[in-house]
């Protein structure tokens, strides 16, 4: 009994050991990628004085590491228990369906003059960050 225990007790950790690696990758590609953001539009301005063969760099590479970002994104999610992974996909699917809709509706109304501001694309990430967020913390609260 005891070797059996031991065997859960170690494949929990082993579990648990690798849920916080693919989290910390997330994390590391995640900042990269928004550190990348950040130099693909100021460094145009603030640092290579509109100089367009570095711009396209940055663009590439801003591109490169957002495609890493969603790679290690991919993998964290794989790295998940099956009730994680399913509070995730809800999430997602959340986020997508209302993001698309709320988005269009948004570009409406800038296209239609009935708001006094250009719809930016910043507005439309916030609220798809805000809603995945409340959308997962709903999630893990269902599931408890």
């Amino acid at each position: 009994m005891t070797d059996k225990n031991n065997e859960i007790i170690s494949k929990e950790k082993s579990w648990q050991q690798k849920n916080k690696n693919s989290t910390a990758k997330l994390g590391f590609w995640s900042t990269v990628w928004v550190l990348s953001m950040a130099l693909t539009n100021f460094g145009p301005r603030f640092i290579w004085d509109l100089n367009i063969s570095l711009t396209v760099i940055a663009v590439l590479l801003n591109l490169a590491l957002g495609l890493k970002m969603v790679l290690a994104n991919i993998a964290h999610i794989k790295a998940l228990d099956e009730m994680q992974q399913r509070i995730q996909l809800n999430a997602m699917g959340i986020t997508l369906g209302l993001s698309l809709v709320v988005g269009l509706t948004y570009s409406n109304l800038d296209v239609l003059d009935l708001i006094t501001f250009h719809a930016d694309i910043a507005h439309l990430v916030i609220f798809m960050g805000l809603t995945h967020i409340t959308a997962i913390f709903i999630g893990n609260r269902k599931y408890q």
